[in-house]
């Protein structure tokens, strides 16, 4: 029994039992509540949220209406904040309150009663509900707006309300929730025996796209890919531990993600016989995973999607694959710091619009294999370089807003005011952007001009409908020029004139009366007046009508006043329900072209990125890459493009080959030599060439790459268990595994989490896996000197390194990378740069020393796999010649447990 209930009677306590319990995941549990809801007292100890059931409260009598309807709606919604409309605030109550005071920093009240309790409350204002909606979404939080969908002053008694719509993480549209250079991805997924389909869908956009994978870490790859806001995953067993440790993972019912029903779904929503025109018919695995995502947008939005128009296949074999520990290891956008300046998106995006800017994140984790189109982009890069189209281009783009989400709003019915100013202005700046595109010799900068259409009338009617300068919002009326609509003309003029008509009126009025100090005013509450001070108010004309006292005048009316303020308070009215019906006209014109507007604006975006290429190959001196079928790499002169832009030093460049002959190369030098950043300027080489940007080297000619795999820097996943070791041999596993001979593969330091021998083993016998099976284009940074023996002639491995040079007490890194082995690791030296104690160096040579010597006075063994494997690992601490030879006399089967002991504590000595 419930602590507590004991004192309960017994015909009460039977309704207690009866009180269905739901978490705060909304799920139904059968433990002993209190009776809260059925009207009596709430007992000590026990959180209100435990003690209320939504639907049995909103069935309760003993509570207000006004409450019976906060929980009707909460009741449909129980794991979600419900913003409840009261007036000019949104109300929270009990738990909602408490976790929103929590959440938003807001007070926390109480105020009246319901059922004989207090009710805990917060609030926002409703027209500043962005700012904290905003907050509340970063934190993975998802609200139901429950909207006062009555008229208040027509309704008698509760004016009605209903929740229009549920803002999640994933399903944000308004302008101050979305991040302006990110995509707000929402992901579904879904599995069976053979693998998982995924389908994602950034809203404020339109874009809706599906893919099906095998195994859990192509699945980890894509959603490292996709970054999504939030996750729906089916509800049952199965579903991958690392899924659902992910923040923003909502569970949803398994039958949700149905492929017979998704299927049914998907055609009833975009009107079709077959899905044979997405490319999706064959695939169930994304069609369930479709159907899921597309049942839940619509529980969320509750309307129309127009511009959801079509569903595409992004197959992942279009991609050079990466997975989540290669766009960790290369920073591609984002680093571990959160500088996101010093990453390779931080370095290449000079892109002019918010739209151009996400498009660019979205090549730069998704390479593609197709050569002919990137050779395009290649090819339109160089056009716009060589007739300096985008300076002209990047100078028009200065002028143009963020149209691909405007038209998203456009077809969500809630657009404002200013989304069409800039809707307008972007299309005007279509003409000119299409004379800049005409002389262009570039099949995809044409392509792109045809693209963006004729959008002259759209333009034109925003032009003339729209005033320069609109206000914020459309209910403030304002909005449309003069001379779009005549009614709407003739009842501003009603309006306007209103102020020269109280003045004159003001003016008769104290000529006729004598009272100087007349007034005529206007009041939101009372309306139009004239005002007579109390001294003066027995001068009053008998045709006045007494309105209003106050303390220190009387306020009258007259008929004159009273029809003229009938006449002019019905224009405003009227005025603002034409400006209404116009607004909702203009918005039905658009969607009729939305398709067209989403092209324009997509190839707008395109030539947005272009641009941008075309700007960094000219500041940051970088040339054209050239992708050819037959395989190999070569790289004359690369440099890192992060490291080169952050430090004020030169860079030095350095070169790379790979063909037939060599497949790896062993890269030895010292720490802070350069080993890691010469590996990742050439990943990132390959990767900028497939976006279809310059490259920064002086050339680049890249056979076929399928992959990029990386094992780079050290780190455990203490949310995993998984040591610092463990997480290095995971991800060597994954390469060993899925490399081929087409794939880029980045190997640093393999083995070090571990003993001396163990990692030598490893390394070495990753080393020749990776040249002998897996034949990838390698590059495998050690400190093991003894891997260097690996490239012998007619194995495909050959030897680099990086030097460095002392000079007095200091160590001059050269960054050259040169043929052969390293000769010192420079360990000390770099100990010594990176301020140890003085005392704890000269210990540390002193010990080098010793140990040096001893590795010189032991014997020498081959550096082979079977000599590693030896029990005999000689080397850092040989133990002594008398002690080996005790202990090779030893026949551990004839001793007693007494002799052992002896034996033991006798070898002890020895050592």
């Amino acid at each position: 029994m419930a602590r507590g209930a004991q004192p309960l009677a017994e015909g009460l306590r039977k309704r207690v039992q009866r009180v269905v319990v739901r978490n705060r995941h909304g799920q139904r549990s059968k433990r002993w509540a209190l009776a809260y809801c059925h009207g009596c007292p709430a007992l000590p100890d026990m959180s209100l949220h435990e003690s209320i059931d939504p639907r049995a409260a909103a069935r309760n009598d003993a509570h207000t209406p006004l409450m019976r309807q906060f929980f009707a709606a909460k009741a449909e919604h129980p794991d979600v904040l419900l913003f409840f409309r009261m007036g000019d605030f949104y109300e929270l109550f009990y738990d909602d309150a408490r976790k929103a005071a929590r959440l938003l920093d807001i007070t926390l009240t109480q105020r009246g009663s319901s059922a004989g309790q207090p009710i805990p409350m917060a609030g926002v204002p409703y027209h500043a509900c962005e700012g904290y909606l905003a907050r509340l979404v970063a934190l993975g939080e998802s609200v139901a707006i429950c909207e006062q969908i009555g008229d208040p002053a027509a309704s008698k008694g509760l004016v009605e309300r209903k929740v229009v719509r549920i803002v999640t993480p994933g399903t944000v549209t308004d302008e101050a929730l979305l991040s302006e250079r990110r995509d707000t991805l929402l992901l579904a997924v879904s599995r069976d025996k053979r693998g998982y389909g995924l389908a994602w869908m950034d809203l404020s956009s339109g874009r809706f796209l599906v893919n099906e994978v095998d195994g859990d870490d192509a699945l980890d790859a894509e959603i490292a890919r996709l970054e999504p806001a939030e996750i729906l995953v089916p509800d049952e067993d199965g579903v991958p531990a690392s899924l659902l440790s992910r923040t923003g993972v909502r569970r949803r019912a398994p039958w949700l993600f149905d492929a017979d029903s998704g299927r049914r779904q998907l055609l009833q929503f975009f009107g079709l016989h077959d899905l044979t025109g997405f490319g999706i018919e064959e695939r169930p695995r994304a069609i369930a995973a479709a159907g899921a995502l597309l049942g839940y947008v619509e529980e969320t939005q509750k309307q129309r999607l127009p511009h959801l128009s079509s569903i595409a296949l992004e197959a992942s074999d279009g991609a050079i694959a990466m997975n989540a520990a290669t766009r960790r290891h290369l920073e591609l956008d984002t680093r571990i710091d959160g500088d996101v300046r010093t990453t390779l998106l931080g370095v290449l995006d000079s892109t002019i619009t918010p739209m151009g800017g996400r498009l660019l994140r979205r090549w730069l984790h998704r390479p593609l294999r197709d050569r002919r189109v990137v050779g395009e982009r290649h090819h339109a890069v160089a056009t716009l370089i060589d007739q300096r189209g985008d300076v002209a281009l990047r100078d028009r783009f200065r002028a143009l807003g963020d149209l691909e989400r405007i038209l998203t709003r456009v077809a969500l019915r809630s657009a404002r005011p200013r989304d069409l100013s800039t809707l307008r202005d972007g299309l005007g700046l279509l003409p000119e952007v299409r004379t800049i595109l005409a002389p262009l010799d570039s099949p995809r900068l044409q392509a792109l001009a045809a693209q963006l259409g004729e959008h002259a009338g759209n333009a034109a009617l925003l032009a003339s409908a729209i005033v320069p300068q609109p206000p914020v919002l459309a209910r403030d009326g304002g909005v449309f020029a003069e001379g779009y609509d005549e009614d709407l003309d003739e009842l501003r003029r009603l309006s306007t004139n209103a102020d020269q008509f109280l003045v004159d009126l003001e003016a008769r009025e104290r000529a006729a009366s004598g009272i100087a100090t007349l007034k005529v005013g206007y009041n939101r509450v009372h309306g139009y007046y004239i005002e007579i001070s109390k001294g003066q108010s027995d001068k009053a004309p008998t045709h006045y009508t007494r309105r209003q006292t106050l303390t220190g005048a009387e306020r009258y009316i007259t008929e004159e006043l009273k029809q003229f303020e009938d006449k002019v308070l019905s224009a405003r009215e009227r005025s603002l329900a034409r400006e209404k019906l116009l607004y909702d006209g203009l918005l039905d014109a658009l969607n009729s072209e939305l398709e067209s507007l989403k092209r324009c604006a997509t190839a707008l975006s395109e030539l947005d990125v272009l641009a941008c290429f075309a700007d960094r190959a000219q500041v940051l001196d970088w040339s054209r890459p050239e992708l050819r079928e037959a395989s190999g790499l070569c790289i004359e002169r690369g440099r890192h493009p992060v490291v080169e832009a952050v430090r004020d030093a030169p860079f030095e460049p350095n070169d790379l080959v790979f063909d037939d002959t060599v497949r790896m190369r062993v890269i030895t030098g010292p720490n802070m030599g350069g080993k890691s950043t010469y590996m990742r300027q050439n990943a990132l080489i390959v990767l900028l060439a497939h976006i279809g940007s310059f490259v920064p080297a002086s050339r680049a000619v890249i056979g076929p790459i399928d992959r990029i795999l990386t094992r780079i820097g050290a780190g455990d996943d203490l949310a995993r268990g998984q040591s610092t070791f463990m997480v290095e041999m995971a991800e060597t596993s994954y390469i060993l595994h899925h490399a081929t001979s087409e794939s880029l593969v980045l190997m640093d330091e393999i083995g070090r989490g571990t003993s001396t021998y163990d990692g030598l083993a490893l390394a070495d016998a990753c080393a020749r896996h990776l040249a002998a099976v897996n034949r990838s284009y390698t590059l495998f940074a050690t400190h093991y000197f003894e891997l260097t023996a690996l490239a012998e002639p007619g194995s495909g491995i050959a030897n680099v390194h990086l030097d460095a040079v002392e000079h007095g007490d200091t160590l001059v890194f050269m960054h050259a990378v040169k043929d052969g082995p390293a000769n010192r690791s420079f360990g000390l030296q770099v100990a010594a740069l990176a301020g140890l104690p003085k005392s704890v160096v000269r210990q540390a040579r002193g010990r080098l020393a010793e140990l040096e010597q001893q590795g010189r006075d032991a014997p020498s063994m081959p550096m082979t796999v079977d000599a590693l494997d030896s029990p005999q690992q000689f080397g850092l601490f040989a133990p002594s010649s008398a002690a080996m030879e005790a202990l090779a006399a030893i026949e551990p089967d004839e001793l007693t447990p007494r002799q052992a002991l002896e034996a033991l504590y006798r070898l002890k000595g020895l050592l």
